[in-house]
């Protein structure tokens, strides 16, 4: 059974790791692909510059949002997410999970895109979609 974190890697292939996430579950959130992808297009390489938050963070981040429609419940779950991922992946930051600096990649974008979905899933409820 393919899972919708394996459809966002797919959709990783031909866009950013913003887009791949958004786009994903734009249905859940009652937008357009078109509107997921317009969403997400400054969101790539850690917001352009491989200086900011993953992508695929960014993305989980939008959904998160759109899916409880409540500010303080959003950065519970969002605090979570990012707890879990920096655990499992050794850092938040683009430029980081890339090895820029250190020339050690520590994940790869489309195992990225996996974990991030993987993670918002299981924190908003979602896990059953």
């Amino acid at each position: 059974m393919e899972t919708r974190k394996h459809i966002a890697v797919e959709k990783k292939k031909t866009c950013n790791c913003a887009q791949a996430v958004i786009a994903t579950y734009a249905d859940v959130v009652g937008l357009s692909e078109q509107q997921a992808m317009n969403i997400g297009n400054a969101f790539g390489s850690g917001m352009g510059n491989m200086e900011g938050t993953c992508g695929a963070l960014t993305g989980a981040a939008v959904i998160v949002g759109m899916v409880t429609g409540d500010k303080m419940k959003s950065r519970k779950v969002m605090s979570n997410i990012m707890t879990r991922f920096q655990e499992r992946n050794g850092a938040t930051q683009c430029r980081a999970l890339k090895g820029v600096d250190t020339h050690v990649m520590l994940r790869s974008c489309p195992d990225c895109v996996s974990d991030a979905c993987e993670i918002m899933e299981e924190e908003l409820g979602l896990d059953n979609l």
